[in-house]
């Protein structure tokens, strides 16, 4: 479902998930951001469904991926954003229903994702030196609708993998694609948590999925965008 630059498509696809069903699609016809959104509609608990998340964020990664320059670098910050060679192009987001609770199936969850395409502010990488887009990448002819395309035929191999080799596989390219860590291993636990162990130390860091995802860490609320 295509949008007008103004709407939202996260938004929009949270007002129609459960008219729309699995597998909505929204995306906003923007030039310079890849916006869009896609309708879930897990079987599993909420409490457990969340991990939704982490397959859509490891297609996400794999759209970009397409169409990167040869050893490009494309890290997840956890849990949520997304940087190319250290500048922050965008990230996903995940919402439920206000009403769903952690012991039972939500009704729905939407996913959905920002991913800067074409810098429109000043080019100089010395005014915003952690921000980034696609063009300033050397992404070439990549935009938005090439992007979508593309995260809409990653997110449906990450979900046969799902189906197939269960979880453990889609966490594991998840944690592949973590921002570099010296001394530090990551695991995600059932509900997932992330667990942060030191090298040398017997005891983990528990970092709060569910706590994360109410605010995104690289969306910018006034402007409506990845942070600049």
């Amino acid at each position: 479902m295509r949008l007008r630059e103004s709407r939202d498509a996260f938004a929009h696809a949270i007002d129609i998930a459960e008219e729309g069903g699995a597998g909505t699609l929204t995306y906003v016809g923007r030039f310079d951001l890849a916006e869009f959104a896609v309708v879930l509609e897990p079987s599993e608990p909420l409490r457990t469904a969340r991990r939704a998340f982490y397959a859509a964020m490891v297609a996400l990664t794999d759209a970009l991926r397409a169409y990167a320059p040869p050893n490009k670098a494309i890290a997840i910050d956890w849990p949520d954003a997304i940087r190319i060679d250290g500048g922050l192009v965008g990230g996903g987001r995940l919402g439920w229903p206000s009403s769903a609770k952690g012991d039972e199936p939500p009704r729905w969850l939407v996913f959905g994702a920002m991913i800067r395409t074409v810098a429109i502010t000043d080019r100089d990488a010395g005014v915003h030196p952690l921000a980034s887009a696609l063009d300033q990448e050397g992404f070439g002819e990549a935009g938005a609708i090439q992007i979508t395309e593309s995260f809409a035929r990653h997110l449906m191999l990450v979900a046969d993998v799902w189906q197939v080799d269960g979880f453990a596989a889609v966490a594991n390219e998840f944690l592949l694609r973590l921002a570099r860590q010296r001394q530090t291993s990551h695991v995600i636990a059932d509900n997932g948590d992330l667990l942060v162990r030191r090298t040398g130390t017997s005891k983990s860091e528990r970092r709060d999925l569910e706590k994360a995802l109410r605010a995104p860490s690289w969306l910018d609320p006034e402007f409506g965008g990845p942070r600049l």
